[in-house]
């Protein structure tokens, strides 16, 4: 009897999801603010153009 793999998890639907560029949301800057439920997070673009969400 051989073991079958579990199915794969399903992959979001990126074309359906929204696009948003990141330097659009900083304004040109490294920084910008984004509120949720009453919670402010801060998105961050590194030096090294990676992308950090802090709370």
């Amino acid at each position: 009897m051989q073991d079958t793999p579990p199915p794969a998890p399903p992959q979001p639907d990126l074309a359906s999801a929204p696009l948003h560029e990141a330097l659009s949301l900083t304004q040109g800057g490294q920084v910008a603010h984004i509120a949720l439920d009453g919670q402010v997070y801060v998105l961050r673009i590194t030096r090294g153009g990676k992308l950090i969400l802090t709370k």
